[in-house]
């Protein structure tokens, strides 16, 4: 399942990458960079407000015996979505809050220098855990699997449609053909939700695990 997810995410990212240069939506492979970073940015906000919408629906869909049993288990997720959002917000808040803005002098006082370092290694501290957080959140959905194997593909199929409903609202690769636009729109939610239908199938016919059987209906 996994180089399946992995080979579509390439090819999608592949003529996803063509499409934008071809008909210079974006100048140049920098701006498709950016491009890609303002997507999975987009796409953590709406995961982190749609995980505990759909995990707070999936537990009350189940019946009393598991849903005591998937609420101790939903920690694990909530704590995975925590740690993402601490890590990713710590240089927001730091800006946010005034100790540093464009106009900072850093080099004022001793103290200000000792700031600037510190501030330095932190970010370089929390870099690789919050790129590699990213797409480990993006792969295993947040490791909503922890509650049951049946959430991960479910969630996102869910989110990717959430997504391409956000792309057509704020008219995602304007100036782009109809016909195009409509391919790459439709193409990673249809996409997703087919690999999704077939990890569905492959739990029910080899592990004998389903939906209705995790909420016991």
């Amino acid at each position: 399942m996994k180089k399946v997810q992995v080979l579509r995410t390439v090819i999608g990212l592949a003529a996803l990458t063509w499409m934008l240069l071809s008909y210079e939506v974006v100048p140049d492979a920098d701006a498709v960079v950016n491009d890609r970073f303002a997507q999975i940015r987009t796409t953590l906000i709406v995961l982190a407000v749609t995980f505990p919408v759909a995990v707070a629906a999936f537990i009350a869909a189940a019946r009393p015996p598991h849903r005591r049993m998937f609420l101790r288990r939903a920690a694990k997720p909530a704590g995975a979505l925590l740690v993402l959002v601490v890590t990713l917000g710590a240089p927001r808040l730091i800006t946010g809050l005034g100790y540093v803005t464009e106009e900072t002098d850093w080099t004022s006082s001793a103290a200000r220098v000792a700031l600037l370092f510190a501030l330095g290694a932190l970010l370089l501290w929390l870099a690789p855990f919050g790129l590699y957080g990213i797409g480990q959140s993006l792969v295993h959905v947040f490791r909503t699997a922890d509650l049951h194997e049946t959430v991960p593909p479910l969630l996102a199929a869910l989110l990717v449609w959430e997504v391409a409903l956000i792309d057509v609202i704020r008219g995602a690769y304007d100036g782009v053909p109809f016909a195009v636009r409509l391919v790459f729109i439709l193409g990673a939610p249809l996409s997703v939700t087919a690999v999704a239908m077939w990890e569905l199938r492959r739990l029910r016919t080899r592990h004998g695990i389903t939906l209705r059987g995790a909420l016991l209906r």
